[in-house]
């Protein structure tokens, strides 16, 4: 079965897990230093913030399952969606291990698709997407390329409509 992933940056972790905590009547299942993560059954999701984020909002929305096959799945949704995928195959990401890909929807939102595998406690490995140390700097760039001709094409689009 299939969760829904929401990843939040706070600016303040401890405020923020008082709040979540509150809102879900539940306390996170997993707390670091920089990270904090809410496996909810009502709603499913995996519901994590973190205080890694560029500025506070959301950081990537993502679709959690529990098997390899339920990934393949996913995969060939992504491949049907269109876009950029990368694929950052087996990695050490939010204090796990998992194999994920990603892609941007259209309004430039990054979805995650991940199956967990384990766990991890190294924090010099939570860093999650492109920050990530185990991505190549050639998948950074072709993310990177694709996120600025999805730019330009916008501002094309906004040019022409007179905007």
């Amino acid at each position: 079965m299939k969760r829904m992933h929401v990843h939040v940056a706070v600016a303040d972790l401890e405020q923020s897990i008082g709040f979540y905590s509150a809102l879900f009547a539940a306390q996170p299942a997993v707390i670091k230093a920089d990270y904090a993560k809410w496996m909810l059954d009502d709603p499913r999701v995996n519901f994590a913030i973190s205080t890694r984020g560029k500025q506070p909002g959301l950081d990537h929305l993502g679709i959690q399952v529990e098997s390899k096959d339920e990934l393949s799945d996913v995969y060939a949704r992504l491949r049907r969606a269109g876009g950029t995928i990368i694929e950052q195959g087996q990695t050490t990401c939010c204090y796990a291990t998992s194999e994920k890909s990603w892609i941007d929807d259209p309004a430039g939102i990054s979805w995650e698709t991940f199956f967990t595998t384990g766990e991890s406690t190294d924090p010099a490995l939570a860093e999650p997407r492109l920050r990530h140390v185990g991505l190549s700097l050639e998948i950074v760039e072709r993310v990177y390329e694709a996120r600025r001709a999805r730019a330009r094409f916008r501002f094309h689009r906004l040019r022409q409509r007179g905007g």
